[in-house]
């Protein structure tokens, strides 16, 4: 029986066919390569992934090509999402050997797991100036054969420069780092006329996205306000966003916004409904609140598992990629009937000839002049076209639930749901934490994934790795601000200890991706640069900032600045990537602590909490409490009390607390970000 039969992952599962002789990650599987003096052959995929799809059925179902595999090397199959560690590693070994990364990531390894050749997708055969694999992976098995000397020389060089990735001496005093220079070579990249970094294909890039809206909201320079507004129009408006049903797909294929790669997956879609909430604090835009409803409804209607969350979305269905998501126009018309369709497809861009592959791929046009009546129609008219889409065969759902990244989307549900007022989505969060407590956690511990089992019952994957801890203490955090649980600040400051104590690297600082007595691989990498996802030590400068204003317990704000300082030199060489390590930064320097003090029930203290969440606050910490009897000693609101018997705010910076404010008004006006500039005075 193969290994892969009864594997959690899907994405495995789908391989159990293969004349492969997949074997999964192991010392075992190592001691058999140094014993056969074979090279190992790791393949890292994922469900939602069209390209593994594609390599799976040509190559890896061929039976010529599998001979060449098993006969040359030991092939291993890894799931990127389940082990995110193996994909980190190897992920960084590509970028050094000159490939972009991504997926399929197809990495030859010595016995010891050192890397000396990579690529990613090939066909059975060669097509279109692509190799076939069989060719691929004889050449490289020849070249470990026979020129031994130069795979030992290009092994060893790509491990020289692993370790000097992720485990130099990256030292440097964070009050070095320049948050307005750092913004600026952000915005630098940006494409000024379509927005997002420039290239021939746009991501989303939420991080460096929030860097340029925190640099707006710092000092007010209009040229990141224009960047972002570019950004978000072409990314709300084009094809990068499923307007039928609501959530992102992962990137484009083209600077413009129009085509996308069609996956979804639940990280994108929750940093998203982070950035569109903030974006609407700031100027009520009322397209960002209906992305934001169309986007979490999406995530409770069709990502649900349990209460939790789903991974992600095939990009395929029937073999086709994009084919559950692309209409012609004959479609269009049949499913809106007798609603004036030809409005909806001069809105939408649908037409005869359509823009890919002869079908339509629906994108909102900026058609002028329509009113309230129209976008009522056009509401309208999307719920039939969602209607008609359900009954088609649906992309497979990626059934497995990651902690890390449902602690992205719990956050940005809690936060939303406190901003719009809507309980219900406040509530959904809630229930999600909760899932993700019970099947992943077990103490001060967590567990990285949980997939169901043929049996029903479920089963857990490997213990969590430091993003999983980040992710979730982040969305405790934001769940303790929504509701005043301290269930919540407990499991943060639980989690915390546990980086602290297991994860925390000693020789050079910053936490490491898994634990001090987790599996030994070949480095120990610092998540410094964010991934799809944002980085761990950059979330944590947050999270200890936070605990440490929280609590008043010096050793968090004292682990913060450690992990500052010791990538302060990284963050400074390397902007781009190291998007969250820049807010977290100025979270650090400039955290606002506002100090809602009266019965939380109490009108007037509603009133002022929604002021609070009313306004873009990206640095903000809401704590909402009966009495001052609930902060620590030493905190600047200590002394403080309700004026008059009123419910009062006192909004603190740096150890000063602002006059006491009792009208949500007057709390609004001093929360306005960018400050207003002051008027010279005549003369």
């Amino acid at each position: 029986m193969s290994q892969l039969d009864q594997a959690t992952s899907l994405f495995l599962r789908q391989h159990k066919d293969n004349p492969v002789q997949w074997r999964l990650w192991s010392p075992e599987v190592q001691a058999e390569a140094a014993a056969q003096n074979k090279p190992i052959l790791l393949s890292i995929g994922y469900t939602a992934c069209h390209w593994c799809h594609a390599m799976n059925r040509e190559s890896f179902s061929d039976q010529a090509t599998a001979e060449a595999i098993n006969g040359n090397f030991i092939p291993v199959l890894a799931d990127r999402e389940e082990r995110p560690d193996l994909d980190q590693i190897y992920q960084s070994a590509a970028q050094l050997m000159g490939h972009n990364g991504g997926w399929p990531l197809n990495v030859f390894l010595t016995p010891k797991g050192e890397p000396y050749f990579v690529t990613g997708f090939h066909p059975r055969e060669e097509r279109l100036g692509q190799r076939g694999f069989k060719s691929v992976v004889e050449e490289v098995a020849a070249l470990y054969r026979d020129k031994s000397d130069q795979v030992t020389q290009t092994s060893a060089a790509i491990m020289q420069q692993l370790k000097n990735v992720h485990e130099r001496d990256m030292r440097a005093p964070p009050e070095s780092l320049a948050l307005d220079l750092a913004a600026m070579r952000v915005g630098q990249r940006f494409d000024i006329f379509l927005g997002g970094i420039t290239g021939t294909m746009k991501f989303p890039q939420a991080t460096l996205l929030q860097v340029l809206w925190r640099a707006f909201l710092r000092n007010g320079a209009p040229q990141y306000l224009q960047l972002l507004t570019t950004t978000m129009d072409n990314v709300l408006m084009g094809g990068l966003y499923d307007h039928v049903g609501g959530g992102f797909f992962r990137y484009t294929n083209d600077e413009r916004w129009q085509t996308p790669h069609f996956e979804k997956m639940l990280y994108d879609s929750a940093m998203m409904v982070e950035m569109m909430t903030g974006f609407w604090q700031f100027n009520r835009n009322e397209l960002c609140r209906q992305r934001v409803a169309e986007t979490i409804d999406w995530m409770l209607r069709e990502m649900k598992l349990g209460e939790a969350f789903a991974a992600g979305l095939d990009a395929d269905s029937e073999g086709e990629e994009g084919k559950f998501y692309l209409w012609s126009e004959a479609e269009v018309d049949a499913a809106l009937a007798g609603t004036f369709s030809a409005r909806f497809k001069q809105v939408y861009g649908v037409t005869r000839d359509g823009s890919l592959m002869g079908k339509n791929v629906i994108r909102r046009n900026p058609v002028a002049g329509l009113t309230d009546a129209d976008e009522a129609l056009l509401a309208k008219q999307r719920g039939l076209l969602l209607s008609s889409r359900d009954k088609r065969v649906r992309p497979q759902r990626d059934e497995i639930i990651l902690a890390d990244w449902n602690g992205l989307a719990i956050g940005a549900i809690a936060f939303a749901g406190a901003v719009f007022e809507r309980p219900d989505w406040v509530r959904a969060a809630l229930a999600a934490y909760d899932h993700v407590r019970q099947v992943l956690g077990e103490g001060d511990t967590l567990y990285h994934s949980w997939a169901a089992t043929t049996d029903g019952q479920g089963k857990r994957g490997e213990q969590g790795f430091a993003d999983d801890y980040a992710q979730m203490a982040r969305a405790a955090l934001v769940l303790w601000e929504v509701t005043g649980d301290n269930r919540f600040l407990d499991d943060a400051k639980s989690w915390t200890g546990t980086l602290n104590s297991r994860f925390w690297n000693e020789a050079v600082g910053g936490y490491n991706q898994v634990r001090a007595d987790g599996e030994a691989l070949i480095v120990r990498t610092r998540m410094i640069h964010d991934a799809p996802t944002p980085s761990t030590n950059g979330a944590m400068v947050t999270v200890l900032t936070r605990l440490g204003l929280l609590t008043g317990e010096g050793e968090y704000f004292g682990r913060a600045h450690a992990l500052l300082t010791c990538v302060g030199d990284e963050i400074g060489r390397n902007f781009m990537a190291c998007g969250e390590l820049l807010n977290g930064f100025e979270y650090f320097a400039n955290g606002l602590q506002i100090v809602v003090l009266g019965p939380r029930a109490h009108g007037r203290t509603q009133e002022l909490i929604h002021a609070v969440w009313g306004k873009a606050l990206p640095n903000r910490l809401l704590v909402a409490i009966e009495t001052t009897d609930a902060l620590p000693e030493g905190h600047p609101a200590k002394d403080k009390a309700m004026q008059n018997g009123q419910p009062t705010v006192y909004v603190c910076q740096r150890n000063v607390c602002s006059a006491p404010i009792t009208s949500a008004v007057t709390l609004s006006q001093a929360l306005t970000l960018p400050a207003q500039p002051q008027q010279r005075a005549a003369g």
